[in-house]
């Protein structure tokens, strides 16, 4: 009898931390993922807008004669669109795309764009989502986006090696949108391992710009190569944030809050912990832009702010219940929003005004800053015990490596480059026994050789 009172007690309690949960749900907002992390600056957001506007001139037909053309126009010289492949060219392997030759830029710029939801073909790609099958430079990353980039990437190999090697001094850019841009984020990744293929020896002279990227790596690559990619997410985007498999978002495409609700248990539930250290959990690459644009309680998008960051944890982890997540993955959007974030760095910082020689010391002084902060990421990364996770050392007594080398020579040694360094070095003993002899007196002295 006394049970079956305490049955309404618990009951209660239940029902209380239920309420609790949805109200916190409903309450987190995007801004508070990023609100820690430092300002961009107009130096290093500029390409930005412009690759949005190339992203949209791929869904044009015909570009002399432009019909979705934003305000102010593409932006860019017809005459240096020098390849063009739709559906029928990429035998539905990747979205359609084309090769952009900037000169005003000194950039050779590859534009994918994104889903089209008509296409089967597109679906084929994303729902090849085979978890941990697909292994990349020591991490996990999504299975059919990889199979595309390797496709694209032996297709147009040697047309992008006769374009570098035309243009020596021009850097190699990977640009997509939502589907595209998980595509541009692997290849990249293969551009970097396969550079004497491109006829590229410097690995900065290859990035990549990922709007509304789609989770495709796991958070080892998605920081090593932080100093390559960049991601840029407009506010409640929810597909850097779905955690679920592709599969079962499309399943219930028609039905997004219930797909959202069970992301957001899901990670209510997992501890963070767990989370950080699964190798095969995918995440958004590289370097993180946020735009907020919107703040809790308040109606109607206020000037946009963007704050960018190379996160370890708490890497866009939450999917927000919003009701602008599907209309925040939208490149329309992205494009106007980053357009007025850009003008507004412009009339603050008056860019325009700085004499040459003080930009190119703040452009320095930026390229330091991301530096020390990517290689602030991997130490994070390696405190947390994440797999693969290595940074270069940082004493000037021992060469500096870069992580595919660091990969290999980890591999040769005999241990994974993730082990900590006590772990594979020398005893005590065995350095003494290296360094010093032992006389007939039995007094220890240094060795000659």
């Amino acid at each position: 009898m006394s049970i079956c009172c305490g049955v309404p007690i618990l009951e209660s309690v239940y029902c209380l931390a239920c309420a609790r949960w949805v109200w916190l749900k409903c309450l987190y907002t995007a801004g508070r993922e990023s609100e820690n992390w430092g300002l961009a600056t107009a130096e290093e957001f500029e390409p930005i807008p412009r690759f949005c506007r190339l992203i949209l001139s791929v869904y044009e037909d015909d570009l002399r004669n432009p019909v979705w053309a934003p305000p102010g126009g593409y932006g860019m010289n017809p005459d240096w669109v020098i390849l063009r492949k739709d559906y029928e060219e990429t035998l539905g392997r990747v979205p359609p795309y084309i090769v952009y030759l900037d000169h005003d830029h000194s950039d050779i710029i590859l534009v994918l764009r994104g889903l089209n939801m008509a296409k089967e073909s597109d679906y084929a790609v994303l729902l090849d989502n085979k978890l941990g099958q697909a292994k990349f430079d020591g991490g996990y990353v999504h299975n059919g986006l990889l199979k595309a980039a390797e496709w694209l990437f032996d297709t147009e190999c040697e047309f992008l090696r006769e374009l570098v090697m035309k243009n020596p001094n021009y850097t190699l850019t990977f640009v997509g949108h939502s589907l595209g841009s998980g595509v541009v984020a692997l290849l990249t990744l293969v551009a970097v391992q396969n550079r004497s293929k491109l006829g590229i020896v410097e690995r900065r002279k290859i990035r990549c710009y990922a709007t509304a990227p789609a989770r495709c790596m796991s958070l080892n690559l998605a920081v090593r190569y932080a100093d390559v990619i960049n991601s840029v997410v407009l506010q409640d985007d929810f597909l850097p944030r779905t955690t679920t498999s592709l599969k079962d978002l499309f399943k219930f495409f028609f039905c997004l809050p219930c797909i959202l609700c069970v992301t957001c248990l899901t990670d209510t539930c997992t501890l963070q912990e767990r989370m950080l250290t699964d190798p095969r959990r995918l995440y958004a690459p590289g370097r993180l832009y946020h735009i907020v644009e919107r703040k809790p309680f308040r109606t109607g998008r206020f000037p946009p702010v963007v704050r960018t960051a190379v996160p370890v944890d708490g890497r866009f982890e939450h999917v927000v219940l919003s009701c602008n997540v599907m209309s925040d993955h939208a490149i329309v959007w992205i494009e106007r929003e980053s357009q007025i974030a850009f003008n507004i760095m412009m009339e603050r910082d008056r860019i325009m005004d700085v004499p040459v020689k003080q930009r190119m010391e703040r452009k320095e002084s930026l390229d330091r800053e991301h530096s020390q902060e990517y290689e602030a990421a991997l130490r994070r990364a390696i405190a947390l015990d994440i797999p693969h996770a290595y940074s270069s050392s940082p004493y000037g007594t021992f060469t500096l490596i870069e992580p595919e080398q660091a990969e290999n020579s980890g591999r040769l040694s005999g241990g994974s480059p993730s082990e900590p360094l006590k772990k594979r070095s020398e005893s005590w003993d065995d350095f003494v026994e290296r360094l010093f002899d032992v006389d007939e007196s039995g007094n220890m002295m240094i060795k000659k050789s």
